[in-house]
C-alpha cells in the first residue's frame, strides 16, 4: 500500500519541509569547494571530437584516483608491520582490497569500447601510456616489485623521477614484515632483511618455510596467519588487475604495439608471471 501524497507533494517529489537546510552557507566552504571540483572537473580535455575520447579520459583519471587511495593505505599498513601493530592494519587492507576491486571493474567499463571507437582518437595519445603512470611505479615499489630500469621514462620530470628513486631504494611491504617474522622469532635469512632493496627480491626456501610455520601454528600466532591471507588477496587482485587489463587491450587493439612503445598484449603476458610474495604461494605446495 502506497502513502498518501500530502498537499503539495507530488510524485517523484521530496518534502523538504522540515528539513533545517542550510541555503545560505555564510562563510562555510561548499561541497565543490571542498572536493576542489572546479579542477577536477576542468581536467576532462579531449583532443578530439570523438565521443569515447571522453570515456577513456574519465576511467584513467578513475584509476589514478583510485591509486592515489591505495598508496595512502599501503603506506599506514606499512607503519603498522614496522610498529608490529598487525590489528591496526587488518582494517586498512580490507579498504585495500575494496579498492582493487574498484580498479578492477574500470575495464568493464573501458570494455565497452570497441576497435573502431578507439582508432578514432588514438593518434592524438602521440606516445601517452598507462606505461608511465607514475602511481602505478610507486604502488609496485611499495608492494616489492622493484625494477630500476622502469624509472627511466620518467627523466624528464625531476621531482617524479626523485620521487620514484627513493621509493625505488626504500624497504618494500613485503621487506618491512620479513622483518617482523624475524623479530617474532622465525629464521629469516639477514640477506633477505639487510640488501639493495632497489634490487628485485630474491625468493629464498627459508622464508617459504619461516610462512610454513605461520600457517601450521595459526591458533598459536593468529595475527601472523591473518596477515599472510592479506598478502595473499593483495597479490591475488594485483594479478585479476593484470590479467583484465591484458584482456581488454586485447579486444580492443587486438596484438598492435602499445602507445607507449611497449609490444602491447605480450608485454603485459609477462607480467603475468609477477608474483610480489612468492614464498607464500611456494608454501601452499606444502599444507
Amino acid at each position: 500500500m502506497t502513502t498518501p501524497l500530502t498537499p503539495g507533494e507530488h510524485v517523484g517529489s521530496v518534502d523538504l519541509g522540515g528539513e533545517t537546510v542550510h541555503w545560505n552557507l555564510g562563510d562555510s566552504q561548499s561541497y565543490g569547494q571542498y572536493l576542489r571540483l572546479d579542477l577536477l572537473l576542468a581536467a576532462q580535455r579531449p583532443l578530439t571530437t570523438e565521443h569515447n575520447e571522453m570515456l577513456f579520459i574519465v576511467v584513467h583519471q578513475v584509476s589514478e584516483l583510485w591509486m592515489r587511495l591505495l598508496r595512502h593505505e599501503l603506506a599506514a599498513v606499512i607503519d603498522c608491520v614496522r610498529r608490529d601493530d598487525l590489528d591496526a592494519s587488518f582494517k586498512m587492507f580490507s579498504r585495500i582490497d575494496h579498492v582493487q576491486g574498484q580498479l578492477v571493474a574500470v575495464w568493464d567499463v573501458l570494455s565497452t569500447m570497441t576497435p573502431f571507437d578507439y582508432s578514432a582518437f588514438r593518434n592524438a595519445l602521440g606516445r601517452s601510456s598507462g606505461f608511465q603512470s607514475m602511481q602505478y611505479r610507486l604502488i609496485e615499489f611499495q608492494l616489492g616489485n622493484k625494477n630500476a630500469e622502469l624509472i627511466k621514462v620518467h627523466q624528464g620530470d625531476g621531482q617524479a623521477y626523485a620521487e620514484l628513486e627513493r621509493a625505488l631504494r626504500a624497504p618494500s611491504l613485503y621487506d618491512e614484515v620479513l622483518r617482523l617474522l624475524s623479530r617474532r622469532g622465525r629464521e629469516v635469512p639477514a640477506a633477505s632483511m639487510s640488501r639493495d632493496f632497489s634490487q628485485p627480491y630474491e625468493a629464498s626456501k627459508q622464508v617459504t618455510a619461516a610462512w610454513l610455520s605461520v600457517y601450521l601454528n595459526a591458533e598459536k600466532d593468529w595475527d601472523l596467519y591473518e596477515l599472510a591471507e592479506h598478502l595473499m588477496d593483495v597479490d591475488h587482485r594485483f594479478q585479476t588487475w593484470r590479467f583484465q587489463h591484458m584482456k581488454t587491450v586485447e579486444r580492443i587493439i587486438g596484438y598492435k604495439p602499445g602507445t607507449g612503445g611497449t609490444a602491447g598484449v605480450s608485454y603485459l603476458a609477462k607480467a603475468l608471471r609477477l608474483r610480489l610474495f612468492p614464498e607464500l604461494w611456494e608454501a601452499r605446495n606444502s599444507m
